[in-house]
């Protein structure tokens, strides 16, 4: 029994018990969900990657779930420590003649070592058995496209890290790589002119109404990329060389896109949101992206398109029966980094540099 004069104050005195009960109740729910998220992670988590000065908003946010996740295809590579003496034994004498002129004195073993390699990468179990197979042929300059693109373009493919490409950042264990391309030319039948090469959703265009000539005119004919006239009034006329119209403007923004999806990145990834056409104020991720584009020009031009006598009728491009090419999303099929930054060179000198013994 309560004393009498306690019964009387809290009649006189009514406290409403529920309101703290709960405040104490929610206080003690709070911090067990942060104990939970301090023990088990937070898992909308997002990280910035700082591309530009800070306290400009040149920063790219990103879920750590998703940065995490491995590209699938990093699993089917095969490393030097995995193939084995028995591998190596199976390659057959026939194919230890056929050494790539690029390769050099290359040792039998090395070679035997980085035939199955290759016959992995790519996906063609034959590969390098028969000198006359078109396979075979084509591997030849291949490789010494390989090792041009780890010596000559170091500024891109080693811009954050050793990595490297191999046959594997391509192919990856099919013998036709995915993302190669064709020319068009005109894609839409109801149009003639600058629209009868938009409005037609093609591979090339990302599926969009923009012009489909974005790739061949970057990315093999040295087109120059530009966007219009920011002023309202301009003394320049369209009809000079080199004025950028707004069909220019249209294929650049094409080639944009096309880049955007290759690198899973969106513009300012490269650019400044608050001068985007201030060549002065982008991104460090800009000029690796410029360099790319002269590395994918030389590579169509010097490498790729002699290739064409070589291909099977099958293997050629539809409309013009072309060499299939290669753009970014060739090699980085939606990553920032092939394979994610995967270090494809290290075991690989020869693939290396055009004189490993150098």
């Amino acid at each position: 029994m309560l004393p009498k004069w306690f019964n009387t104050w809290n009649r006189d005195n009514p406290t409403n018990i529920y309101g703290p009960a709960i405040l104490v109740g929610a206080a003690g729910v709070a911090v067990t969900v942060a104990a939970f998220i301090v023990v088990v992670g937070q898992p909308f988590k997002t990280d910035s990657l700082q591309t530009g000065p800070r306290g400009t908003g040149m920063s790219v946010p990103e879920f750590v779930s998703e940065v995490r996740d491995a590209d699938p295809t990093i699993a089917g590579y095969l490393r030097r420590d995995d193939i084995t003496e028995e591998d190596i034994a199976g390659v057959s004498a026939e194919a230890l003649q056929n050494v790539p002129p690029a390769l050099g004195n290359i040792s039998d073993e090395d070679y035997a070592r980085l035939v199955v390699a290759m016959r992995s990468w790519t996906g063609i179990p034959d590969l390098m058995e028969d000198p006359d197979n078109y396979q075979t042929q084509i591997a030849y300059t291949m490789v010494g496209m390989v090792q041009s693109i780890n010596e000559d373009w170091i500024g891109h493919v080693q811009s954050n890290a050793v990595v490297g490409v191999n046959c594997y950042t391509c192919h990856r264990g099919q013998a036709v790589p995915s993302e190669i391309w064709f020319r068009l030319g005109p894609v839409n039948e109801a149009a003639g002119g600058w629209a009868a090469v938009q409005n037609r959703v093609t591979v090339q265009s990302q599926y969009t109404s923009l012009p489909s000539d974005a790739l061949e005119s970057y990315l093999l004919d040295y087109g120059r990329i530009g966007v219009h006239d920011l002023e309202a009034h301009v003394a320049a006329y369209p009809s000079e060389e080199g004025y950028p119209t707004w069909q220019d403007t249209e294929r650049t923004f094409s080639l944009m896109n096309y880049v955007s999806n290759s690198l899973g990145v969106n513009c300012v990834f490269c650019h400044n949101s608050r001068a985007f056409y201030d060549p002065e104020q982008v991104t460090p991720q800009w000029a690796t992206e410029m360099l790319g584009i002269t590395m994918v020009q030389e590579i169509n031009n010097d490498w790729l398109v002699p290739l064409e006598g070589l291909y099977p009728e099958e293997r050629l491009g539809p409309v013009f029966a072309d060499a299939p090419k290669a753009a970014c999303k060739t090699c980085h099929k939606g990553y920032q980094q092939p394979l994610q930054g995967l270090n494809v060179i290290d075991e690989w000198p020869e693939l290396a540099l055009t004189d490993p013994e150098s």
